[in-house]
């Protein structure tokens, strides 16, 4: 992280002493030694509550952990701290979806659509809205919203394929096996090592 986030906060030599500890949780988190970094990163949002950097960290690092009620609460303040920031509405609307409070997943999808901060973003918050949108039982609206402006490019990019993927799982869900036999083609066609696109082919009877 940059230390100059917490210089302001902490002054310059506690900053360099907590910003190598963020980078030490990073790594920890990269590593998915999830609960490493929790321990790290909690003393750090302790000491510091108006750091922007580690209380986003810690925020992912206990979704990770599926304590998804914390993580919601972690991340709420991140993105105040963050000056509403939307970077990580898909997280925090999956949070919010494992808690079944889907009119706040809603919410986050209507805040997200509006800023546009990339397509990858959106991309993996129509997933997680879908997702949702299947859990209270509306798999056609769930297709619906995934098939939206969907063409499969011919260079896919990883949210692109993860697009797909779920398009695929709702697609069998519903019980329409051609258009998911297809739909898992097209991805293993491109990256035979996503989830398990490659069984789920096999099993639709490719």
């Amino acid at each position: 992280m940059e230390v100059e986030e917490l210089v302001g906060l902490v002054g310059a030599k506690r900053a360099a002493v907590l910003a190598g500890r963020v980078s030490d949780a990073a790594a920890a988190f990269g590593a998915e030694r999830f609960g490493e970094a929790r321990r790290v990163l909690k003393a750090i949002v302790e000491e510091v509550p108006a750091a922007a950097t580690p209380r986003e960290l810690y925020g992912l690092t206990l979704y990770r952990l599926g304590r998804y009620r914390d993580a919601a609460a972690e991340l709420e303040r991140f993105r105040v701290l963050a000056g509403d920031s939307t970077e990580q509405h898909p997280v925090l609307a999956d949070c919010y979806r494992a808690l079944r409070r889907f009119k706040v997943v809603d919410e986050l999808w209507d805040e997200l659509r509006e800023a546009s901060p990339s397509a990858s973003l959106v991309t993996e918050g129509r997933i997680v809205v879908a997702g949702s949108l299947a859990d209270r039982g509306r798999l056609a609206d769930a297709v619906r919203l995934l098939e939206r402006g969907w063409r499969p490019p011919k260079r896919p990019a990883d949210h692109h394929l993860r697009r797909a993927y779920a398009l695929g799982d709702l697609y069998e869900r519903a019980g329409d096996l051609p258009r998911a036999r297809a739909t898992f083609g097209w991805i293993v066609g491109h990256d035979r090592e996503l989830a398990d696109s490659a069984d789920r082919l096999v099993a639709l009877g490719s």
